[in-house]
């Protein structure tokens, strides 16, 4: 059974587009938590863009530094609480991330929507997504990342939904005791 503490640590995991840092951002808000994306982490420590690591270091190298960063944040959340963490689409999908995150008792919240919906949001944003340029790539993604994003202790979607309807539907998730998997 997770400790206290452990309830008041969410990471909201999901593919490309799934609305992860919105919703993050607006159930920080709600809570009057704290809120970091993983992500910004990350190219706060490089200074450089998602995108131009990945151009640098590839996806293996931008993997590695998605886990050292994903363990220092664990590690420094340790004693703390009332934080909100969007992960980044694929950090979920690595054993060793998972790992972590079973480690530190952490609950994670899946966001989910039908791969054509998160494909036009990746679309209709300015970001650049370096894994969303070629549609058949994309498609492919989603799929294989389908069974580790099954392990999220809890699942929202989010199709046709504001980003605060999102926001607290995952905020009743929170004020109830999860299931724990085994």
């Amino acid at each position: 059974m997770p400790n206290p503490a452990s309830m008041r640590r969410v990471f909201l995991i999901g593919f490309m587009g799934a609305g992860k840092t919105s919703a993050g951002k607006a159930l920080a808000a709600q809570l009057g938590w704290r809120f970091q994306d993983l992500d910004d982490l990350i190219e706060a420590r490089e200074g450089a863009t998602i995108a131009a690591i990945f151009t640098e270091k590839g996806e293996s190298g931008f993997r590695e530094l998605e886990s050292r960063a994903l363990k220092d944040l664990l590690q420094d959340a340790v004693q703390q609480s009332d934080l909100v963490v969007a992960l980044g689409g694929g950090t979920f999908v690595q054993a060793r991330n998972r790992e972590l995150l079973e480690q530190a008792e952490a609950v994670t919240v899946l966001l989910d929507a039908p791969v054509e919906e998160l494909m036009r949001r990746c679309q209709t944003e300015s970001r650049v997504r370096p894994l969303a340029r070629e549609e058949e790539r994309f498609l492919e993604l989603y799929k294989q990342r389908q069974p580790a994003y099954a392990l999220a202790r809890h699942k929202v979607q989010t199709l046709n939904k504001t980003v605060e309807a999102v926001a607290g539907e995952i905020a009743i998730l929170l004020s109830v005791r999860p299931e724990v998997r085994k």
